[in-house]
């Protein structure tokens, strides 16, 4: 007899990938019942912080039809995209409260807030639990990826960082560098959501790249994609990203103090830092001052150590750094390095100038012999243009 169905998202398999592959140990499986309820409340798993239940719980009218039909030792198929890509063995089927799964969460259940409205509208109310496989090559070419450098570079310290890089900045830099001179090895894991929002991930990748290749000792730096699931959320986002760094094989995270899981929030009516709730996981993170440029000083330099006042300080504001390119606009070479910008640019605005040869040639100084230009060595050569000093 054909197993039945059950159809999960892209969202859900990754998770499933990772706590399949160990790398959110100790939780390496689903929870049944009576185990979430327990985790909901304690907020921890087997002594080290958990916090909130690993469940499954998809929705969709055929799921609800399967979940309900479902026996204990019966084998269902798991479905993404109309393609099997593993299979559970039912333990026990239950009903989940959704709004107060939402609320364990992202400690709330406001539909307005951007993840509850996206979860939302995938999170059923029956969940199902059960020894499972998936395939999903990314987490495994992952960990091989990691284990192949460590074993190459004779690598003893490793540290890590979570980056968004949207866009990758000076301030991104500066944190960087200073990971590096710390450890033999460092490992950036560029989070790729599951949402639209900002620059494409091949975009951030690249630019990404661009530094690491050509500004780092590349043998010191890694850069893995990371999934940032709807579980790395909230105030639970540090938490998960220190249990996923510890479970690749690091020994450090570093996070800058914008970070979104850092700072301080009521648990059991007393006020606490989330490194409270980190101390039972095995790995030390370290936070970094906040980077901004200082006119004054006419350099890059953390807010601690600046004796000047915030009016002399340029700002790493993501989304106002995001706005200029998205705009088309170059960022200044401050904010944003020059061969950073015009791969940001190139890719983003594809095709974008009429006869760019033409244009190249009637604004740019150069050898005299007519060679093809790229898009990208355009916006370089009208960089240094901007910073041409001598008419200003």
């Amino acid at each position: 007899m054909q197993n039945k169905s059950l159809y999960i998202d892209t969202e859900a398999l990754s998770a499933l990938a990772l706590v399949r592959a160990g790398l959110i140990s100790p939780v390496v499986r689903l929870m049944g019942e009576k185990e979430a309820a327990e985790v909901d409340a304690s907020k921890f798993y087997k002594g080290v912080p958990f916090p909130f239940a690993f469940i499954l719980a998809p929705t969709g009218k055929r799921n609800r039809k399967v979940l309900l039909s479902l026996k204990k030792g019966e084998t269902v198929n798991l479905v993404n995209y109309d393609k099997k890509v593993g299979e559970l063995i039912v333990d026990e089927t239950f009903t989940i409260d959704p709004e107060k799964r939402l609320y364990n969460i992202y400690g709330t259940s406001d539909p307005a807030h951007p993840g509850v409205k996206n979860t939302m509208s995938r999170l059923g109310d029956i969940a199902v639990s059960g020894e499972y496989t998936v395939e999903y090559p990314l987490v495994t070419d992952n960990i091989k990826r990691i284990r192949n450098i460590i074993t190459k570079t004779g690598a003893k310290f490793i540290s890590s960082m979570m980056l968004a890089a949207n866009p990758f900045n000076r301030a991104h830099e500066r944190m960087i560098r200073q990971a590096i001179s710390d450890a033999d090895l460092l490992v950036i894991f560029l989070r790729k959501p599951f949402t639209s929002e900002g620059l494409r991930y091949d975009i951030r990748y690249n630019a990404l790249n661009t530094f690491v290749d050509n500004f780092l000792p590349r043998s010191k730096v890694i850069i893995i994609p990371f999934e940032n699931s709807y579980i790395f959320a909230g105030f639970n986002e540090l938490i998960l990203d220190a249990l996923l760094a510890k479970n690749y094989g690091c020994n450090q995270l570093v996070v800058g103090k914008n970070h979104g899981g850092l700072g301080l929030y009521y648990d059991k009516n007393r006020l606490s830092t989330v490194f409270d709730h980190c101390k039972n996981i095995d790995i030390d993170i370290k936070t970094v001052d906040e980077y901004v440029y200082c006119d004054t000083c006419k350099t890059l330099v953390s807010t601690q150590t600046c004796p000047h006042g915030q009016h002399h300080h340029v700002h790493y504001h993501s989304q106002s750094i995001m706005k200029l390119i998205q705009s088309g606009v170059i960022p200044p070479p401050i904010l944003v390095r020059k061969e950073v910008s015009a791969n940001i640019l190139a890719a983003l605005f594809p095709e974008r100038f009429e006869n760019l040869q033409e244009l190249y040639y009637s604004l740019m100084p150069g050898s005299g012999l007519l060679e093809q230009q790229s898009e990208e060595q355009f916006y370089m050569n009208l960089i240094k243009l901007y910073q041409t000093s001598s008419l200003t």
